[in-house]
């Protein structure tokens, strides 16, 4: 008998590592798809040059490690859209789950149909999370990702319908799980047993879309700047620095580390760049248009998070493209930047 082939999504967490390899277990091949949403705070960390910790992919390292063909796939472009009108709205934050997972899986799925594999599969566990992994939840998913019978959750497969897979015998069922619940005990114990090195830590999240101060930024750029209006660049600059709003056209974001400040001096041949004169300090970038009222504004800020805080007054540089601009201004007051955060 002919070995079933599954398509599964590989985070780099335990959950989808543990998916592949009860799999395995059980008698099929599988190879993985891993998304690139934009959202991703790992990603993101990669794409800034942060440099003061370790940056990994963690589902390259993980498939590296179980022996699991991987498939890195950028879908930022098609992804934005969904977390802009997610029809299954949103959880705690910015974060669409239940689209997330129905868009997802219907990319997987029409991959799975193009190689001609028998089902897609993914490490959920029933209950582990209270909007996208309830039985009810688990049931639209699938079938509105189209995948009615051929969604296989190995990790809580003997509390689900059986799929076509396991019905046929291609899958042994038995070799299969009946996980429920928020507890990590069960795979803790299963990747002691597999020998798993490298995954991230059980419950560890990597989307910036659960993220409070990121969907606050995320929610004020929409409402600023309407969501027609809005590009993957947009997005991956929300997850950089300080962000002020100082009136509805304008928002100035100022860098809190090294790595920040040179990702925002890219910005600085289309947008106003500023910078303290005379002291360390951090870039800050000018999105929108400067009324003349703004330009001490602006300084003021930049001012405060400069090592010339206790100063009086300091000189701040804008500049953009060829243009350059001196303003002198007092360092901002903690109730003026509480005013003006977003």
């Amino acid at each position: 008998m002919r070995k079933a082939k599954g398509i599964g999504l590989l985070s780099g967490g335990l959950d989808s590592a543990l998916a592949c390899v009860v799999l395995r277990d059980a008698g099929a091949d599988v190879e993985c798809l891993h998304f690139f949403t934009g959202f991703c705070v790992t990603g993101h960390n990669a794409r800034v040059g942060r440099t003061d910790r370790p940056i990994a992919n963690h589902a390259l390292q993980v498939a590296a490690e179980i022996g699991v063909p991987v498939e890195l796939v950028d879908i930022s472009a098609e992804y934005l859209s969904v977390v802009l009108r997610p029809k299954h709205g949103y959880g705690r934050n910015m974060n669409p789950c239940i689209d997330c997972r129905i868009f997802m899986l219907s990319k997987a799925r029409d991959h799975m149909e193009k190689i001609g594999a028998d089902f897609v599969f993914t490490g959920e566990v029933a209950g582990q999370r209270p909007k996208s992994q309830v039985k009810g939840a688990l049931r639209a998913i699938e079938k509105e990702a189209g995948l009615g019978g051929r969604l296989l959750r190995p990790l809580s497969a003997k509390l689900l319908p059986a799929t076509e897979v396991e019905k046929r015998g291609l899958v042994d069922r038995e070799k299969l799980y009946g996980m429920s619940g928020r507890g990590r005990k069960t795979q803790i114990e299963m990747a002691a047993r597999y020998g798993f090195k490298t995954y991230t830590q059980p419950a560890g999240g990597c989307c910036f879309l659960t993220d409070k101060a990121y969907s606050n930024k995320f929610k004020d750029i929409i409402e600023h700047r309407g969501a027609d209006n809005l590009t993957v660049d947009d997005v991956f600059v929300l997850g950089v620095g300080r962000h002020f709003r100082l009136s509805r056209g304008l928002r100035v974001i100022v860098g809190r580390n090294a790595a920040e400040n040179d990702f925002l001096a890219h910005y600085a041949n289309d947008h106003w760049s500023a910078g303290a004169i005379g002291f360390t300090g951090p870039r800050a970038i000018v999105l929108g248009e400067v009324g003349e009222n703004d330009w001490g504004a602006i300084a003021s800020i930049v001012a405060r998070y400069s090592d010339g805080k206790e100063e009086t007054f300091i000189d701040v540089e804008f500049v953009r493209g060829d243009g350059a601009k001196r303003v002198r201004a007092e360092p901002a007051s903690e109730e003026f930047l509480e005013r003006c955060r977003i």
